[in-house]
């Protein structure tokens, strides 16, 4: 059984693949952080080099939901490594080359990818090497076979870590793959053995110990949904929303923002119809926002719910850190997005089974790029 339901019936509703993802979560992260230490030695050995160049420029980039890893990583990067790390998704940076390669520095491209074969994920591979002078990239991806993994394995300037077999979700959308490339990202450049054990103990109570709790808030018939989180959390609220819109078919429409940006207009959406998710902060100072935010919230009465999820709500023993945190939060938030899916009645393995939009982007015609083109 996954999240409460059989085997057969998941089939039957075809959503099982989504449901088994979602729920193999914890064990497929212990399984990245092992195979990033396992291939330690190697990484860092084409590693380090890049990181002492003292103008390096590191890019987080992918395509949807892959570059919401970056936005998730990024902000608490560039408080570790106390260096310059940016999130740049690989659909802007292909629509626009000349803006987002302005700098001709040496440049570190991180690129997460579920299967390697998104055509602006390949694409911005080939514009930074076209555009830059010293390029390398460092490729997170789920796929052997796919073209960045294929590309890494000719290339001297491209280094290749592929994530634990079955992470390449069969389901529509991005759970486990998300996960575990975030996971992954973050224990290579600073990892936390100790906060990734604890994240996996809190999102495995999520898993046992929560599937009534969302499945009530599913079936309460919003069709609006509002997820907030601040720093690192802000990218984690950006898939949340996002797969709550996928996997309903667009019956659902969901915002994202910050605690605070919110109030500058956004908060305009909320209605009974409405479902907001908190995610709460770690950080003693960033917690102050929130608790004031849903003092607001909760003294408006506009909601038709507010969720506030917080370490302390899903049982955390010790500190974390939001980028950890970020972990049973977003498993939350998929069991929600599924149990939506279920409740309109939709398939969450195929959402969109017209076609409209598919697991792989296509579609999709990449131009020649010609810098004199661009010039503004």
């Amino acid at each position: 059984m996954y999240l409460t339901l059989d085997e057969q019936d998941l089939k039957a509703r075809n959503s099982y693949w989504t449901a088994r993802e979602i729920c193999r979560q914890p064990q497929v992260w212990h399984e990245a952080a092992r195979a990033v230490e396992a291939g330690r030695e190697r990484t860092n050995y084409w590693l380090k080099p890049l990181l002492a160049k003292p103008n390096l420029r590191m890019v987080l980039s992918g395509a949807g939901t892959s570059a919401f890893i970056g936005e998730s990583l990024a902000p608490w990067l560039r408080n570790k490594l106390q260096r310059r790390v940016e999130a740049v998704s690989t659909t802007d940076l292909t629509g626009d080359p000349g803006q987002y390669l302005a700098e001709n520095l040496p440049t570190l491209l991180v690129s997460f990818a579920r299967s390697g074969n998104s055509p602006e994920s390949v694409a911005t591979v080939d514009l930074a090497n076209q555009v830059l002078d010293e390029c390398y990239h460092l490729v997170l991806t789920c796929n052997p076979d796919g073209l960045l993994a294929q590309s890494a394995a000719r290339n001297d300037n491209m280094l290749c870590l592929l994530m634990p077999e079955g992470t390449n979700d069969r389901g529509f959308a991005m759970t486990s793959s998300y996960s575990s490339m975030l996971v992954s990202g973050a224990a290579i450049f600073s990892p936390g053995p100790e906060q990734l054990a604890q994240a996996a103990l809190l999102a495995q109570k999520v898993i046992d110990e929560e599937v009534e709790g969302i499945k009530a808030h599913a079936a309460s018939g919003f069709n609006r949904l509002v997820v907030l989180g601040a720093g690192a959390l802000l990218g984690t609220a950006r898939e949340a929303s996002l797969k709550c819109l996928e996997l309903s078919a667009g019956q659902v429409v969901p915002m994202f923002d910050s605690p605070l940006g919110f109030r500058h207009g956004p908060k305009s959406v909320v209605d009974r119809n409405t479902l907001i998710v908190l995610l709460r902060s770690a950080g003693s100072y960033t917690q102050l926002y929130d608790e004031d935010l849903l003092s607001e919230l909760q003294r408006d009465g506009q909601a038709g719910a507010i969720v506030p999820l917080s370490p302390q709500s899903l049982g955390a023993t010790t500190d974390m850190e939001d980028i950890w945190l970020s972990l049973p939060y977003i498993v939350y938030c998929q069991m929600l997005a599924f149990f939506k899916a279920l409740a309109l009645n939709i398939t969450a393995d195929n959402p969109c089974p017209g076609g409209e939009v598919n697991r792989v982007v296509q579609g999709v015609t990449i131009h020649p790029y010609r810098q004199e083109i661009s010039s503004r």
